[in-house]
């Protein structure tokens, strides 16, 4: 069972850590698992219990953050990537205190849809130990999903009313892209995110010149990428285990 921890003072600033599981004596590579929910409070961290569960098992330290949210829990921009990038150096350092325990230079930011938007923005963050990002479903261009009116209108929300060119352009990954290496999960039947915001995404990338793997797994939907008996989620497994 996971053990909690507290990387601030609000109820919402903590992070459940999962140790690895038939650990060996070397130090275990880090996975930080950043949920969805659309920056909404009535979702939390429990999303990513069962990835969290499956990377345990495969010998992984985890780290599921928790982070401020929209409603009644104080989130919005940019309060909710404050405290991610506040959760991921606070947990670097408490790493950083136990030598040989953990390999942050073996660090994956794990975030699916919302959660995907926030690690692709703390990736760019070098005070945090990231050294490569999973995005599952991610969100990855709010202006677009205002005007598609995608989320229930869970943009405006996270962002406030009528947000500034500047606004948009600041909470965009597809604008600013992090360098690290990315693998982008996108199923092509996402009935909440369409996959072709990802592959608009991964062309932006690559563009910039990050080295972006992309996988569009057939008929998986939204919440496929987080199940881990899912092929979707099996072949992140695979990635993850050839490189890390």
């Amino acid at each position: 069972m996971p053990t909690t921890v507290a990387y601030g003072d609000h109820p919402s600033q903590i992070a459940h850590l999962w140790e690895p599981e038939g650990a060996t004596g070397g130090a275990a590579p880090v996975a930080a698992l950043l949920h969805g929910g659309w920056w909404r409070d009535r979702f939390d961290a429990g999303l990513m219990d069962p990835l969290a569960r499956d990377l345990a098992a495969a010998g992984w330290a985890v780290w599921n953050v928790e982070y401020r949210r929209t409603g009644g829990d104080g989130g919005g921009w940019p309060q909710t990537l404050d405290d991610v990038d506040r959760a991921l150096r606070f947990l670097a350092g408490a790493a950083a205190r136990e030598p040989g325990r953990y390999d942050l230079s073996r660090t994956v930011s794990v975030g699916h849809s919302a959660g995907g938007h926030l690690a692709l923005l703390n990736a760019l963050d070098p005070r945090t130990p990231v050294s490569a990002v999973v995005a599952l479903a991610p969100i990855t261009d709010p202006e677009r999903c205002a005007r598609e009116g995608l989320g229930e209108g869970a943009v405006g929300p996270f962002l406030g009313p009528d947000p500034s060119a500047r606004v948009y352009a600041a909470c965009s990954p597809r604008l600013r892209v992090p360098a690290v290496p990315q693998l982008v999960v996108h199923g092509d039947a996402d009935q909440r995110v369409p996959a072709s915001h990802s592959r608009d995404y991964v062309a932006a990338a690559r563009a910039a010149g990050a080295v972006v793997d992309h996988h569009e797994p057939a008929g998986a939907d939204h919440f496929a990428v987080i199940d881990p008996a899912h092929p979707a989620w099996r072949g992140v497994r695979a990635h993850l285990a050839e490189r890390y």
